[in-house]
C-alpha cells in the first residue's frame, strides 16, 4: 500500500509505464520510489535542500512560477482581427498542439522520447476539448491558434507558427482569460516555467503578479527504455 504515491493515468497512457506523483518529500515518501518501476513527479520548495532528493535518484526538471489575477486587475486588450471562439475543426486544433510545444518539462526530460512528449500534449488537449474548454483564436478569420483552461486556471495556449511573433498572443491570451473569467471566477491563476520569459512578461502585461514558486524533479526506474 502507497501513502505518499499518487497516480497519473493521464501520464501513463503516454509513456507506456505507470507515472506517480510523490504527494509529500519525506524519506519515508521518497522510499516509496524505490522498488518501484514507473515514472515519478515530485514538486518542492525551491528553498528546500535537494540533497535527499538526489539521494534517491531524482533530477531537477524545471521551476514552475504561479502566476495569479484578481478579477479587477485583468487588462483587455484587443488587436484589429483577432478574436476568439468556441467553434472550431478539432483536428486543426490538434495538429496545431502537436507543433505548438517543445519546451515543456516532460520534452526536457532526456529520459522521455520526444514523440512521447508531444503525445501528452496532444491527449491533454484532446481531454479539454471534450470538456468544451478549449477557444479557438481567429485572425481575420483564420484559426491561429487555441486557448485551453479548467475552473480558474489557464492551462494551455497555442499558436500556428506562421502566427507566431506578431505581436498577437497579448491580445488572444486577454481575450480569453475575460471569457473564462465570466464563468464566475474572482481570479484567474496559470503555470510557467521560469525559462519562459516572454510568457511570464505577457501575463504581467494583463495584471497578473506572480506569487508562488516550485522546483519540478523526476525519477526513473525502468527494466527497458521507456516506449519500448
Amino acid at each position: 500500500m502507497s501513502n505518499y504515491l499518487q497516480e497519473t493515468p493521464w501520464d501513463k497512457r503516454n509513456f507506456n509505464m505507470n507515472t506517480y506523483e510523490l504527494t509529500a518529500s519525506t524519506e519515508s515518501a521518497l522510499e516509496e520510489t524505490v522498488d518501484k518501476q514507473g515514472h515519478f513527479t515530485l514538486k518542492v520548495n525551491p528553498l528546500d535542500n535537494p540533497e535527499m532528493l538526489l539521494k534517491y535518484g531524482f533530477y531537477y526538471m524545471d521551476t514552475l512560477i504561479e502566476p495569479v489575477c484578481k478579477k479587477d486587475d485583468l487588462r483587455l486588450f484587443v488587436r484589429d482581427g483577432t478574436s476568439i471562439s468556441t467553434e472550431y475543426d478539432p483536428s486543426e486544433i490538434i495538429q496545431i498542439a502537436d507543433e505548438a510545444f517543445m519546451h515543456g518539462r516532460f520534452h526536457r526530460d532526456f529520459n522521455i522520447p520526444n514523440d512521447q512528449a508531444d503525445k501528452r500534449y496532444v491527449n491533454w488537449v484532446k481531454d479539454l476539448m471534450e470538456a468544451k474548454k478549449v477557444f479557438s483564436l481567429l485572425y481575420e478569420d483564420q484559426i491561429a491558434g487555441f486557448y485551453a483552461f479548467e475552473e480558474d486556471k489557464v492551462l494551455l495556449m497555442g499558436m500556428k507558427e506562421e502566427f507566431r511573433s506578431k505581436g498577437l498572443a497579448k491580445s488572444f491570451v486577454s481575450q480569453g482569460c475575460f471569457e473564462q473569467i465570466k464563468f464566475g471566477h474572482s481570479q484567474l491563476r496559470t503555470s510557467i516555467s521560469a525559462a519562459n520569459v516572454a510568457s511570464l512578461n505577457l501575463f504581467q502585461s494583463l495584471g497578473f503578479k506572480l506569487k508562488n514558486t516550485v522546483d519540478v524533479y523526476h525519477k526513473i526506474n525502468r527494466s527497458a527504455k521507456v516506449g519500448i
